[in-house]
């Protein structure tokens, strides 16, 4: 092979622009501590890391989807416990209305029955973030509205705005979880309402609507027969409901966790491909500068010879 003048130069400036750029990468790995930052440093490698990074983004927006479903229970949470002290009140007004009572002291009953309507009313409108927290999907206007009648100021009928539908969130992979309670359900399947449902006889309003129109009428014999035991079913309803609230803040908690524990494991990995050992890296860069200083030397010493060097 024919060796032309500037064959050596050229190699030569090709080897110290290769080891100039190996010692620039050393540099930057012993600088960010990171043995990958693109595809071509190792493409294996960044394919695997980008995979974990996916799944890392994702458990990371479960854990959002979470966040915001556990204060959405609590809302929900304070809501029923609310709504739970009205009914244990009525509850006790109805066993006080006996026929020991005078009408008098069974409308000033009636008079506060109204006032744990209007409560408990409020209390259902309970909201997040504007959204009405027992109106289920269609949550954008007041879950309940109350009438009363202009003359007496009692209350004559509670209506339901919402639907019986809930809103879903993503908590694991094809995994998901609702927190929220619709006001009402009379489909028979589904969330269980709060305030009535068809499975269990639960119509908390109306049933405090009759209790209230009962009591000014001086009817114990209804109050005793029918309105204590609808109330009993409402108290059951509620309290399914808190221990139902209860067990899904458990499970959110659980998933959390699992999230929390499986995002640091994949950390973990995605260190073990991305980052570089340091120490070996230092000494790679240490040879590379070694390398790169030879090659300078031998090349000056090289290109410095003349014709007398070899006459001598």
């Amino acid at each position: 092979m024919r060796v032309t003048n500037n064959m050596f130069p050229t190699t030569l400036v090709n080897q110290l622009a290769k080891l100039s750029n190996q010692q620039n990468k050393l540099q930057n790995q012993a600088a960010t501590g990171q043995r990958v930052q693109l595809p071509e440093d190792d493409p294996t490698a960044m394919r695997r890391v980008l995979d974990l990074q996916t799944d890392t983004q994702a458990l990371g927006q479960y854990r959002t989807n979470i966040a915001r479903l556990q204060e959405m229970a609590t809302a929900s949470y304070d809501g029923i416990k609310s709504i739970k002290t009205v009914s244990d009140r009525a509850s006790e007004i109805a066993t006080l209305a006996d026929d020991t009572k005078s009408q008098a002291e069974l409308t000033t009953y009636a008079t506060e029955v109204t006032q744990l309507i209007q409560q408990a009313v409020q209390s259902a409108n309970a909201t997040y973030q504007g959204d009405y927290v027992f109106g289920g999907t269609q949550n954008d206007q007041a879950a309940f509205v109350v009438a009363t009648d202009p003359v007496t100021g009692c209350v004559t009928s509670v209506t339901y705005q919402g639907n019986a539908s809930v809103i879903e969130a993503e908590v694991a992979e094809n995994a998901t979880a609702s927190v929220q309670v619709p006001g009402v359900n009379n489909t028979g399947s589904g969330t269980h309402g709060l305030i009535t449902d068809s499975r269990n006889g639960a119509d908390l309003f109306n049933h405090l609507i009759s209790l209230q129109n009962h009591l000014l009428a001086g009817d114990t014999t209804a109050i005793k027969d029918t309105d204590i035991a609808n109330l009993s079913k409402d108290e059951e309803n509620l309290l399914y409901q808190l221990g139902n609230n209860g067990a899904i803040q458990s499970q959110l908690e659980t998933a959390d966790a699992v999230a929390s524990d499986q995002i640091s494991s994949l950390g973990t990995l995605i260190s073990r491909e991305a980052d570089a050992d340091i120490a070996q890296t230092l000494v790679r860069l240490s040879q590379t500068q070694t390398a790169y200083k030879a090659a300078l030397q031998s090349g000056a010493t090289i290109l410095n010879q003349s014709l007398m060097d070899y006459l001598r």
